[in-house]
């Protein structure tokens, strides 16, 4: 394990020994905060303020191996960030719901939509084949057209038009159970 020198009166890390310090950590830190927060240009920002926090305090660091210490201080920046971004979700809902809204469902019609959504997704369960596999892994389970290709092992193109064929079919069903008008 390199250890890199301190310099200075300051106990800071010389500038050169930093930029190998970054290089052979960059990898390692970026993993860590991408992995958290699933964003590649917030984890190459929080990469950026993980090294920069590193250097403010490389002075106060008396371990071993910098690499624990990193990965602490990356995955302290991530849950700051995700904490952060949910507030800041929360606080939007918050003030979406002090608006008034247009019209509010009543219990009956929640109980209808309900029903609604129960004989649909029976509907899509009984659908023959070729659309029945389709229509739920579509439908229900919610696959890509080309996660379905895969799964299905059938052509992006057989798939489009199954679930063309398949939506008609199952319109076509809800119109004539009164479902849809």
């Amino acid at each position: 394990m390199k250890r890199f020198e301190k310099g200075g009166d300051d106990g800071r890390m010389k500038e050169k020994d930093f930029e190998a310090f970054v290089r052979q950590y960059e990898k390692l830190v970026f993993t860590v905060c991408f992995q958290l927060v699933k964003d590649y240009g917030e984890a190459q920002n929080l990469t950026q303020d993980t090294f920069l926090s590193a250097y403010r305090h490389i002075d106060t660091y008396q371990g071993d191996s910098y690499k624990p210490w990193l990965i602490r201080i990356a995955s302290n920046k991530a849950k700051d960030f995700l904490r952060s971004a949910y507030h800041r979700k929360v606080d939007t809902t918050d003030d979406l719901e002090a608006l008034p809204m247009q019209s509010e469902k009543s219990a009956e019609q929640e109980t209808v939509s309900r029903d609604s959504a129960a004989q649909i997704e029976r509907l899509i369960r009984e659908m023959e084949e070729p659309y029945h596999k389709v229509s739920v892994l579509y439908f229900l389970e919610e696959k890509s057209v080309e996660e379905i290709a895969a799964i299905l092992e059938r052509p992006p193109k057989t798939v489009e038009t199954q679930l063309y064929r398949a939506r008609k079919k199952l319109r076509a069903l809800l119109v004539e159970r009164g479902i849809l008008v």
